[in-house]
């Protein structure tokens, strides 16, 4: 297996077969001269969305005693990845008493970590209907912990205009480059009313730290302690119900309506308890849970694509199937939603459907 295949496809190392991997061989001399673990062992230990790699490497026998067999190495290019983001969440997380890598160490300047591994089983590779309703349970609570340490001016906020540019990868990747079709002016104008009402929702939230991706393949089960908690480095202070959305409408596993629905009751009922801000009633707490989660889809839509088209990793499409199907029984069931709804009709050519959703 090669060490190069979770490059993306535009860094300069993957311009051409034979193009030395100068970060790897970087990585591997800052590995060796920390004398923790066997250089050439190191092997890619996941594929990543984003410019960060992982390897996994063997332990050198005299450390395994303090730091177990395997540790994971993080090589995040400094121009397009914040080591020191990484650092600060996964010490507020730590704080809060949520499972997270411990640092073994960084090298900042180049974007090295040597990290601790927390396997590799995710909560995707084992949730069942069986287990599910225990894992999500343990899930929520390291969420709801890291919730309530939050205060404002620790994390960058995650505000109006920030939420407006992840929903326009949707027209740009989803609508113009997947479906290679052109918006008219009354199609834009209807979509960015769709827009503003999901804007004038979940700003309206009260704000806490938000994860930003807070889903199965992030979740790992670990002996003790689950959820183990990874890519958290983007973390903001943003809406109430963002990661809770990410969770419990998982682009990569779907569960039945009633089950995500009794989930959400049972959050916000320890929610409720513990004194985080959400909101008063369950029917207005769960339409702040649906518009936010129609946000996190609609750019996931075009973040999907734009993995496929523009760095080659085409496996996101995959789920593409999955993240419409929330869109769209979520924009049948709002009024102000539903435009959304007749413009994916029109742009795939199908018939409206009526019927119940929920």
């Amino acid at each position: 297996m090669s060490l190069l295949q979770n490059l993306p496809s535009d860094t300069p190392a993957n311009t051409a077969a034979n193009t030395p991997d100068l970060r790897l061989a970087a990585l591997t001399e800052w590995l060796a001269g920390l004398n923790v673990v066997a250089a050439a062992s190191a092997r890619p230990a996941s594929a990543d969305a984003s410019f960060r790699r992982y390897f996994r490497l063997d332990v050198l026998p005299e450390q395994q005693a303090t730091l177990g067999s395997t540790l994971i190495a993080m090589d995040a290019p400094p121009e397009r990845e914040n080591v020191l983001a990484y650092v600060k969440v996964a010490e507020m997380l730590r704080q809060a008493g949520v499972s997270v890598p411990r640092i073994i160490a960084t090298d900042y300047e180049r974007g090295f970590m040597l990290l601790s591994d927390l396997g590799t089983t995710t909560y995707l590779q084992v949730l069942d209907h069986d287990n599910a309703s225990i894992m999500y349970a343990e899930a929520l609570e390291a969420l709801s912990r890291f919730q309530l340490t939050s205060v404002p001016d620790v994390l960058p906020e995650y505000d109006r205009a920030f939420l407006q540019r992840e929903m326009a990868l949707f027209p740009e990747w989803y609508i113009g480059r997947h479906l290679n079709a052109t918006l008219t002016d009354a199609q834009q104008k209807s979509l960015q009313g769709v827009f503003d009402a999901i804007l004038a929702n979940v700003t309206a939230q009260a704000q806490v730290f938000v994860h930003r991706d807070f889903h199965s393949r992030n979740l790992m089960q670990i002996d003790v302690g689950n959820p183990g908690v990874l890519d958290f480095q983007d973390a903001l202070y943003g809406p109430m119900t963002y990661d809770l959305a990410s969770l419990l409408r998982d682009a990569y596993v779907q569960w039945d309506e009633e089950l995500v629905l009794d989930w959400v009751i049972r959050y916000w009922q320890h929610a409720k308890s513990v004194g985080l801000p959400v909101a008063a009633d369950i029917d207005d707490f769960y339409k702040d849970f649906e518009y936010m989660g129609l946000q996190r889809h609609l750019k996931i839509l075009g973040l999907f694509c734009r993995l496929n088209y523009r760095d080659g990793k085409a496996q996101y499409l995959n789920d593409l199937p999955t993240v419409l199907e929330y869109v769209r029984k979520t924009a049948g069931r709002y009024p102000e939603l539903k435009p959304l709804l007749r413009l994916l009709d029109t742009l795939e050519n199908k018939a409206p459907q009526v019927g119940y959703t929920f």
